[in-house]
Protein backbone atom coordinates (compact mmCIF):
# COMPACT_ATOMS: atom_id res chain seq x y z
CA UNK A 1 0.00 0.00 0.00
CA UNK A 2 2.84 2.39 0.89
CA UNK A 3 4.60 1.52 -2.35
CA UNK A 4 1.44 2.28 -4.31
CA UNK A 5 0.92 5.63 -2.58
CA UNK A 6 4.53 6.59 -3.29
CA UNK A 7 4.17 5.60 -6.96
CA UNK A 8 0.88 7.49 -7.19
CA UNK A 9 2.49 10.63 -5.81
CA UNK A 10 5.42 10.23 -8.20
CA UNK A 11 3.14 9.68 -11.25
CA UNK A 12 0.53 12.25 -10.26
CA UNK A 13 1.06 14.44 -13.33
CA UNK A 14 2.10 11.80 -15.87
CA UNK A 15 -0.43 11.20 -18.59
CA UNK A 16 -0.67 8.24 -19.14
CA UNK A 17 0.70 6.80 -15.90
CA UNK A 18 3.21 3.95 -15.77
CA UNK A 19 1.72 0.52 -16.42
CA UNK A 20 3.39 -0.59 -13.20
CA UNK A 21 1.16 1.79 -11.23
CA UNK A 22 -2.02 0.53 -12.89
CA UNK A 23 -1.06 -3.11 -12.33
CA UNK A 24 -0.27 -2.45 -8.69
CA UNK A 25 -3.63 -0.72 -8.22
CA UNK A 26 -5.43 -3.76 -9.67
CA UNK A 27 -3.46 -6.16 -7.48
CA UNK A 28 -4.13 -4.16 -4.32
CA UNK A 29 -7.85 -3.95 -5.06
CA UNK A 30 -7.95 -7.69 -5.70
CA UNK A 31 -6.10 -8.44 -2.44
CA UNK A 32 -8.27 -6.07 -0.38
CA UNK A 33 -11.63 -7.34 -1.68
CA UNK A 34 -13.20 -7.42 1.77
CA UNK A 35 -14.43 -4.07 3.00
CA UNK A 36 -11.66 -2.58 5.06
CA UNK A 37 -10.40 0.88 5.90
CA UNK A 38 -7.39 0.16 3.66
CA UNK A 39 -9.65 -0.46 0.66
CA UNK A 40 -11.56 2.76 1.31
CA UNK A 41 -8.31 4.70 1.60
CA UNK A 42 -7.02 3.14 -1.62
CA UNK A 43 -10.21 3.93 -3.55
CA UNK A 44 -10.27 7.51 -2.25
CA UNK A 45 -6.66 7.99 -3.37
CA UNK A 46 -7.36 6.65 -6.86
CA UNK A 47 -10.61 8.52 -7.37
CA UNK A 48 -9.20 11.76 -6.02
CA UNK A 49 -6.45 12.09 -8.59
CA UNK A 50 -6.30 13.08 -12.26
CA UNK A 51 -5.53 9.51 -13.30
CA UNK A 52 -8.97 8.18 -12.31
CA UNK A 53 -9.97 7.27 -15.87
CA UNK A 54 -6.90 5.07 -16.25
CA UNK A 55 -7.57 3.20 -13.02
CA UNK A 56 -11.12 2.47 -14.17
CA UNK A 57 -9.83 0.32 -17.02
CA UNK A 58 -9.11 -2.45 -14.49
CA UNK A 59 -12.05 -4.60 -13.37
CA UNK A 60 -10.59 -5.07 -9.88
CA UNK A 61 -10.46 -1.30 -9.37
CA UNK A 62 -14.03 -0.89 -10.66
CA UNK A 63 -15.20 -3.67 -8.34
CA UNK A 64 -13.44 -2.02 -5.37
CA UNK A 65 -14.96 1.36 -6.23
CA UNK A 66 -18.45 -0.15 -6.41
CA UNK A 67 -17.97 -2.10 -3.15
CA UNK A 68 -16.90 1.02 -1.28
CA UNK A 69 -19.90 2.97 -2.52
CA UNK A 70 -22.31 0.13 -1.75
CA UNK A 71 -20.85 -0.08 1.75
CA UNK A 72 -21.40 3.66 2.20
CA UNK A 73 -24.97 3.34 0.89
CA UNK A 74 -24.15 5.44 -2.19
CA UNK A 75 -25.82 3.17 -4.71
CA UNK A 76 -26.60 5.93 -7.18
CA UNK A 77 -22.95 6.99 -7.32
CA UNK A 78 -21.90 3.42 -8.06
CA UNK A 79 -24.58 3.12 -10.76
CA UNK A 80 -23.51 6.38 -12.36
CA UNK A 81 -19.96 5.11 -12.64
CA UNK A 82 -21.18 2.13 -14.63
CA UNK A 83 -23.80 4.10 -16.61
CA UNK A 84 -21.69 6.93 -17.95
CA UNK A 85 -19.20 4.52 -19.37
CA UNK A 86 -16.19 5.78 -17.43
CA UNK A 87 -15.15 2.15 -17.27
CA UNK A 88 -16.05 1.46 -20.90
CA UNK A 89 -12.51 0.26 -21.62
CA UNK A 90 -12.88 -2.65 -19.21
CA UNK A 91 -13.00 -5.83 -21.26
CA UNK A 92 -15.00 -7.85 -18.72
CA UNK A 93 -18.48 -6.55 -19.63
CA UNK A 94 -20.12 -9.60 -18.07
CA UNK A 95 -18.59 -8.73 -14.71
CA UNK A 96 -19.74 -5.13 -15.05
CA UNK A 97 -23.31 -6.34 -15.60
CA UNK A 98 -22.96 -8.52 -12.48
CA UNK A 99 -21.78 -5.47 -10.54
CA UNK A 100 -24.77 -3.53 -11.84
CA UNK A 101 -27.06 -6.27 -10.56
CA UNK A 102 -25.26 -6.43 -7.20
CA UNK A 103 -25.81 -2.72 -6.67
CA UNK A 104 -29.53 -3.15 -7.20
CA UNK A 105 -29.68 -6.28 -5.03
CA UNK A 106 -28.15 -4.27 -2.18
CA UNK A 107 -30.67 -1.47 -2.70
CA UNK A 108 -33.54 -3.95 -2.41
CA UNK A 109 -31.99 -5.66 0.62
CA UNK A 110 -31.67 -2.30 2.38
CA UNK A 111 -35.23 -1.38 1.47
CA UNK A 112 -36.59 -4.65 2.89
CA UNK A 113 -34.11 -4.81 5.80
CA UNK A 114 -32.89 -8.27 4.88
CA UNK A 115 -29.50 -9.93 4.44
CA UNK A 116 -30.28 -11.91 1.29
CA UNK A 117 -32.69 -12.18 -1.61
CA UNK A 118 -34.47 -15.20 -3.01
CA UNK A 119 -33.85 -16.14 -6.64
CA UNK A 120 -37.30 -14.76 -7.53
CA UNK A 121 -36.53 -11.44 -5.88
CA UNK A 122 -33.22 -11.27 -7.74
CA UNK A 123 -35.01 -12.05 -11.02
CA UNK A 124 -37.55 -9.28 -10.40
CA UNK A 125 -34.78 -6.88 -9.46
CA UNK A 126 -32.92 -7.61 -12.71
CA UNK A 127 -36.11 -7.15 -14.74
CA UNK A 128 -36.87 -3.79 -13.07
CA UNK A 129 -33.29 -2.55 -13.42
CA UNK A 130 -31.79 -3.68 -16.74
CA UNK A 131 -28.19 -2.63 -17.34
CA UNK A 132 -27.61 0.50 -19.40
CA UNK A 133 -26.66 0.31 -23.07
CA UNK A 134 -23.10 1.35 -22.18
CA UNK A 135 -22.68 -1.98 -20.36
CA UNK A 136 -24.79 -4.19 -22.55
CA UNK A 137 -25.04 -2.69 -26.08
CA UNK A 138 -26.62 -5.83 -27.54
CA UNK A 139 -29.28 -5.82 -24.82
CA UNK A 140 -30.25 -8.55 -22.41
CA UNK A 141 -30.88 -11.88 -24.03
CA UNK A 142 -34.54 -12.79 -23.87
CA UNK A 143 -35.08 -16.50 -23.73
CA UNK A 144 -38.77 -16.32 -24.60
CA UNK A 145 -39.89 -17.33 -28.06
CA UNK A 146 -42.67 -15.48 -29.88
CA UNK A 147 -46.18 -16.89 -29.40
CA UNK A 148 -46.33 -18.43 -32.93
CA UNK A 149 -43.10 -20.34 -32.40
CA UNK A 150 -44.22 -21.61 -28.98
CA UNK A 151 -47.56 -22.81 -30.38
CA UNK A 152 -45.86 -24.74 -33.17
CA UNK A 153 -43.37 -26.25 -30.76
CA UNK A 154 -46.15 -27.32 -28.39
CA UNK A 155 -48.21 -28.89 -31.21
CA UNK A 156 -45.20 -30.73 -32.54
CA UNK A 157 -44.11 -31.86 -29.08
CA UNK A 158 -47.59 -33.16 -28.31
CA UNK A 159 -47.36 -35.41 -31.38
CA UNK A 160 -43.87 -36.68 -30.65
CA UNK A 161 -43.60 -37.27 -26.93
CA UNK A 162 -44.25 -35.55 -23.64
CA UNK A 163 -40.54 -35.49 -22.75
CA UNK A 164 -38.44 -35.15 -25.91
CA UNK A 165 -34.73 -35.86 -25.69
CA UNK A 166 -32.10 -33.30 -26.73
CA UNK A 167 -31.96 -34.43 -30.37
CA UNK A 168 -35.75 -34.20 -30.68
CA UNK A 169 -35.77 -30.70 -29.16
CA UNK A 170 -33.07 -29.50 -31.56
CA UNK A 171 -34.91 -31.03 -34.49
CA UNK A 172 -38.21 -29.45 -33.36
CA UNK A 173 -36.65 -26.02 -33.15
CA UNK A 174 -34.96 -26.42 -36.53
CA UNK A 175 -38.16 -27.69 -38.16
CA UNK A 176 -40.27 -24.93 -36.65
CA UNK A 177 -37.93 -22.16 -37.68
CA UNK A 178 -37.46 -23.60 -41.17
CA UNK A 179 -41.15 -24.32 -41.88
CA UNK A 180 -42.57 -21.16 -40.40
CA UNK A 181 -39.88 -18.92 -41.69
CA UNK A 182 -39.49 -17.69 -38.17
CA UNK A 183 -36.21 -16.95 -36.55
CA UNK A 184 -36.03 -17.57 -32.81
CA UNK A 185 -34.31 -14.85 -30.80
Amino acid sequence: MKRFMALLKKNKNKDPPQAKLLDLAGQLCCNLQSMSPSLEKLVEAMMGCKLQEYFLTNINVVRAYVLVHIHRGQHDTACRLLEVGMCSWVKEKKELVQLWNEIHYHKVMEKHHTDSLTPVQKFRCRKRNPPPVSLCPEGIKDRNYPEKVRQKLHRFAANVTVNPNKDQRVWMLYATVRKGGLVAP
